[in-house]
């Protein structure tokens, strides 16, 4: 039976054994075919993924990653900066705010609406419905934005105000999310060749105009940028309005209970203990969203800075100590099970150490504010205290100031503001030294031998030629000095000091060859920054440093930076009679005049000034003598002194009622008073018996005479060094 069915088989199929196993052997041949081919294109897929970073792919994995958390990066806290003296300047502090989750706060974005009814109206099936039920989520989700912004004004903001902040939120993520659709859909191949294949390098604008360009139809535009979901920062929650105390913080935790999307969250906020003391010389902190800011760290992605991070501001220690302060982000990463994978730990920012004393600055700041003892308080001023050994900036006043613990509430304000309380006076502002100078042109005359100790030039009782400076006393009082030293050996160089004589200086420096005189100057630290930040910071390549006005120790002003004495531009001849008494086209700034009196204290021996602490190179702050001679330097000590201790001398009716001989104490100073425009300076410095010195610099914007309004201030911040303990028994 068996066998004829088998016949019977073959008979109607016409197939044999042997036709049956080719045909199997066939057909595996083409399933393993066809197996091999689907592997193959796996890896081919794979490849792909792998070696294309910028691929759409790419971004949809990176997008997964975000929704599902697998990388989570931790907050930084940014170093401390401190006074000499440990005292906190400036400290991260956790402060209460609204915050708005960017789900709630997009229903207040007509694009967002938009684009959610366009999705709804294109669905095949029950279209609308779909429109119907997206129409009622809008309408009760702007409920929810009209009360939070309505509760916001209980706490002292303008209903406008909170709008704003909420629109930037929505800006700053609505251009996020087109950004990411031109990558999808629209990515120019010219404009990624034009930023070298980087696509973190194309700015946004530049992304979105041609985003716009390719897709000029805009409900698609809104569709595709619709499409674009699960970002991190579409989850996280956003800074909304400050709580100022407590019961700020008790009553907004009851307002916005019931309010999906808002949530009471502390927040780093950088406070400042010291208000407005030495405000620009710290400095603050502000959005990091500018382009320098990005650079700094780009290569780094636990240091760059996410949106809503702060950065330093230019200028002032905050941000010149940025790569200091900054600090890393720690970051945890798992796998897509919630399998910790690997950690890395927050490192926090280093603290930074400043050789201010923010007790003596503060002094200093409200005495030059009070009305009742400075009759010049209204009056712009800068005034520096230096540590003559160390070179430390003790004080660095320029007022008026401003709160940093309001400045970026109130910056429009202040940067409007005519007297520029955010000008830092005493590095950032020059101005001519008036006769604050005239012991650096003795000292260059007096090297380069074109006058000595007891010459007399004569400083006649009549009007100056054509072209020279008149004397102050002739003018005012139809007096000369070679009546005024009658007796006392005449109009020489320590009486030119003490009496201040612009005859006397401006033919001196007529004698002195003008390259010779710039060059004094220049070494004096006339001319070119003399403060530079800690080494680790240069070393570091990041090339930051306070902003400093350079000065101008030649006819015109430099327009490069002034690193050697090779820099600096020509002095006409007919110049030096002005640059004699601190006229004409010399200009320098607060700092520079005190730190050239540092270098006469030290016996003619240059460093430049130090405002950070930083001991790994020092060496940046080595002395380099002027090799001034000893009998130079007495003649010009014996000056200084004239001027605040002897009858006669221009400060000594204000230093003579101060009685700091009493507290071992001697005073060596110089006044100074300028035209076109006018100011009134004292600069000098003052010794105690055991070698401790603090050199001073004072300038009164507008002042009329260094005797009367910049010398009695000069007086009272050497009495506050005194009993600070810098100087004196």
């Amino acid at each position: 039976m068996f066998c004829y069915g088998r016949l019977y088989n073959e008979q109607q199929t016409g197939l044999s054994d042997f036709d049956f196993e080719s045909m199997y052997d066939k057909r595996v041949k083409i399933f393993a075919a066809i197996m091999v081919f689907f592997v193959l294109m796996a890896l081919v897929r794979l490849a792909w993924i792998q070696l294309l970073p910028d691929s759409k792919l790419q971004d949809s994995i990176a997008e997964l990653r975000l929704a599902r958390d697998l990388s989570q990066q931790l907050k930084t806290v940014r170093g401390k900066i401190l006074d000499r003296k440990g005292r906190i300047l400036a400290e991260d502090q956790l402060q209460f705010q609204v915050h708005i989750n960017y789900k709630l706060s997009c229903f207040l974005d007509e694009r967002v609406r938009r684009a959610k009814l366009l999705k709804a109206a294109a669905k095949k099936e029950n279209s609308q419905a779909a429109v119907l039920k997206v129409q009622k989520e809008l309408d009760e989700k702007f409920e929810d934005l009209q009360q939070v912004t309505e509760k916001c004004t209980n706490f002292g903001t303008e209903r406008q105000e909170i709008l704003n902040r909420i629109k930037k939120i929505n800006d700053e993520i609505w251009n996020l999310r087109t950004f990411i659709a031109w990558r999808r859909y629209g990515i120019s191949s010219a404009i990624l060749e034009k930023y070298n294949n980087r696509v973190e390098k194309i700015p946004r604008s530049v992304a979105i105009a041609d985003f716009e360009q390719k897709f000029p139809n805009e409900e698609q535009r809104l569709l595709d940028i619709g499409k674009v979901d699960g970002l991190l920062e579409m989850n996280q929650s956003w800074p909304l309005l400050e709580l100022e105390n407590d019961d700020d913080i008790f009553t907004a935790q009851l307002e916005f209970l019931d309010i999906d999307g808002i949530q009471i969250l502390p927040e780093g906020h950088r406070f400042y203990y010291y208000g407005s003391s030495a405000a620009q010389t710290i400095g603050w902190v502000g959005p990091a969203t500018q382009e320098q800011d990005r650079e700094m760290f780009e290569s780094d992605k636990l240091s760059s800075y996410l949106s809503g991070e702060v950065c330093g501001r230019e200028d002032g220690v905050e941000y010149v100590c940025e790569a200091l302060l900054r600090g890393r982000r720690g970051e945890v990463i798992y796998d897509i099970d919630g399998k910790l994978l690997s950690s890395t730990e927050t490192q926090f920012g280093r603290d930074v150490l400043l050789t201010l004393d923010i007790e003596l600055q503060k002094r200093i700041e409200n005495h030059l504010a009070d009305c009742e003892q400075n009759k010049n308080c209204q009056k712009p001023t800068a005034a520096v205290v230096m540590d003559v050994e160390s070179g430390d900036i003790l004080s660095l006043v320029s007022m008026p100031s401003f709160d940093l613990n309001s400045v970026r509430q109130k910056y429009a304000q202040l940067a409007g503001d005519g007297n520029k309380p955010m000008l830092n006076r005493a590095i950032n502002q020059t101005y001519p030294p008036g006769s604050a100078t005239k012991p650096l042109i003795l000292i260059a005359a007096m090297e380069s031998g074109k006058v000595t100790t007891g010459e007399i030039i004569h400083c006649p009782a009549e009007p100056a030629p054509k072209g020279w400076p008149n004397c102050l006393q002739f003018s005012q009082f139809h007096s000369c000095h070679d009546q005024k030293w009658d007796g006392q050996g005449g109009n020489k160089a320590r009486n030119a000091i003490k009496g201040s004589c612009n005859i006397y200086f401006s033919h001196l420096a007529d004698r002195i060859d003008p390259g010779i005189l710039q060059n004094w100057l220049f070494n004096f630290g006339y001319g070119h920054t003399v403060l530079f930040p800690p080494a680790v910071i240069t070393n570091a390549g990041l090339k930051r440093n306070f902003r400093q006005a350079q000065g101008q120790i030649s006819n015109k002003t430099p327009d490069t930076a002034i690193s050697t004495f090779e820099d600096i531009g020509p002095l006409e001849s007919r110049e030096r009679r002005f640059f004699g008494i601190g006229q004409g086209n010399l200009r320098v700034t607060p700092l520079q005049v005190a730190n050239a009196m540092s270098a006469i204290a030290r016996g003619g021996k240059y460093k430049p000034a130090r405002l950070i602490i930083d001991d790994s190179n020092d060496s940046i702050y080595d002395t380099n003598s002027l090799n001034i001679s000893p009998q130079t330097i007495a003649t010009v000590l014996d000056g200084m002194s004239a001027v605040v201790n002897e009858s006669g001398g221009t400060a000594y009716n204000e230093f003579s009622r101060a009685n700091f001989g009493s507290k071992g104490v001697k005073v060596y100073g110089k006044t100074g008073s300028t035209e076109n425009p006018e100011h009134a300076w004292f600069a000098g410095f003052a010794q105690d018996g055991n070698g401790r010195s603090i050199a001073i610099s004072v300038i009164v914007e507008g002042g009329q005479h260094g005797s009367s309004d910049a010398a009695p201030l000069a007086r009272d911040i050497i009495a506050f060094c005194i009993e600070a303990g810098y100087i004196g028994r």
